[in-house]
């Protein structure tokens, strides 16, 4: 199938990036992706009768999704790996605080979250609520307020001399969203009056929910000549987007897998992150045999696709000085002696093959060797499944921030990549 062009890539992208505040949304938008490409829904609780020269994906939790070909001849697999939640501020079971004159909430941090950018920024609240309907069926649905409802508000500098010294972020006391200084809110009428907006009406209790803060600021180019873009959640959507849109647009007999896994922030050990056991126990029903099972592991490759710390302009002294990615200079190869990245040479090899014949340009990195090295899910993958695996990354800056910058060339060469990639 034919390739899409960079501004079409990277409108697509930026669209993406405004609908998905969270992981259940971000992996709604895909499933939809893949249901437009042609792609067939399977349920894990269904008996699957798979059918050669046939596409299909499966969620799991709502916030972890597969998507697969199904070829004829399926022995040797690209997999692509992706992970679809960012750090965040999590809301707390019974969240409301009411204390001098306004209404708070209470949040968790979510992941290494780098705290001082959600400080004065618009914020707004999604995610998934549980409730039980009034036949007393237990329902799950997606909400998105969209609108700015809460502020964390600094401390003046007048109040804090030090603020642009030494200042330290308590998680329990200093980030708690702002919503009003009406104080007779209910949080239960506030969850009503959201179900209500999403057109659900008839509701008998509100059970549960996992909702997020997110800032409504949008996605954008930056830059001269928009040399970047600037977005919340960066980490890792650029690679839930670029994996989604590879699988859509190559030829179905090509074996392809990409799976966006849920919680890697926090560690991936959960059923729908990727040290569970979603993506063994997808591969297994696609081949019942074990010998042919085996044989596929061994001669596949997974492709670990998150984010690279590009060098940073004004902190130069914290890259190794010959392992310095740049933005907009090419997809980066991750490498790490202790195995924080899955990378080797037989996996680096064949990855920059594939580059060099495309003329895609490469980088590396490998961090300071006094300095700690974060990880990925390819590491945990390889582990699990038993599969040769590389780790890539696209140079952003700001990671982990709430709002993250990126270049506007990298994910399109990912993607040129991974569509022309041959195992």
């Amino acid at each position: 199938m034919s390739i899409l062009q960079k501004q079409d890539f990277n409108e697509g992208l930026i669209g993406f990036l405004d609908a998905s505040p969270t992981p259940f949304h971000t992996t709604k938008n895909m499933a939809m992706m893949f249901e437009n490409a042609g792609f067939i829904q399977l349920n894990e609780v269904d008996k699957w009768e798979l059918q050669e020269g046939q596409k299909y994906y499966v969620m799991r939790n709502d916030s972890s999704i597969i998507a697969f070909t199904y070829p004829k001849m399926r022995s040797r697999y690209l997999m692509v790996g992706a992970h679809t939640d960012s750090p965040n501020l999590k809301l707390k079971p019974n969240p409301i605080i009411q204390e001098y004159g306004v209404v708070k909430f209470g949040v968790e941090s979510y992941g290494g979250l780098l705290l001082n950018p959600w400080f004065d920024r618009d914020l707004s609240l999604a995610g998934r609520v549980s409730y039980l309907d009034v036949d007393d069926t237990l329902q799950n649905v997606l909400i998105n307020v969209q609108k700015p409802i809460a502020v964390i508000p600094s401390l003046a500098i007048h109040l804090d001399d030090k603020a642009n010294k030494e200042r330290t972020i308590n998680k329990q006391t200093d980030i708690c969203p702002v919503l009003t200084t009406n104080e007779d809110f209910d949080f239960d009428d506030f969850m009503r009056w959201q179900l209500s907006n999403h057109g659900i009406n008839e509701v008998k209790e509100i059970y549960a929910n996992e909702l997020s803060f997110y800032d409504t600021q949008k996605a954008s180019y930056v830059g001269l000549r928009d040399d970047f873009i600037a977005s919340a959640r960066l980490d890792n959507l650029l690679s839930c987007y670029t994996g989604m849109l590879s699988i859509c647009t190559i030829n179905a007999e090509k074996p392809m897998l990409f799976i966006a896994s849920d919680h890697e922030e926090i560690g991936s050990e959960s059923t729908s992150g990727a040290g569970g056991s979603f993506l063994e126990n997808t591969l297994r029903r696609m081949f019942a045999n074990y010998e042919e099972y085996m044989k596929m592991v061994r001669s596949s490759l997974m492709i670990s696709a998150d984010n690279a710390h590009a060098i940073h302009p004004n902190y130069p002294s914290k890259h190794d000085v010959n392992h310095t990615p740049h933005v907009n200079k090419g997809v980066v190869i991750k490498v790490n002696a202790n195995q924080r990245y899955a990378s080797n040479s037989i996996t680096i090899s064949k990855f920059m093959k594939t580059a060099s014949k495309l003329n895609e340009p490469l980088q590396k990195f490998v961090t300071r060797s006094d300095m700690g090295c974060g990880s990925t899910i390819g590491p945990i993958t390889a582990t699990r499944i038993g599969i040769d695996t590389i780790d890539v990354g696209l140079p952003t800056w700001a990671m982990h921030s709430i709002r993250e910058l990126a270049g506007s060339e990298d994910a399109y060469s990912l993607y040129k990549i991974l569509k022309e990639f041959e195992v």
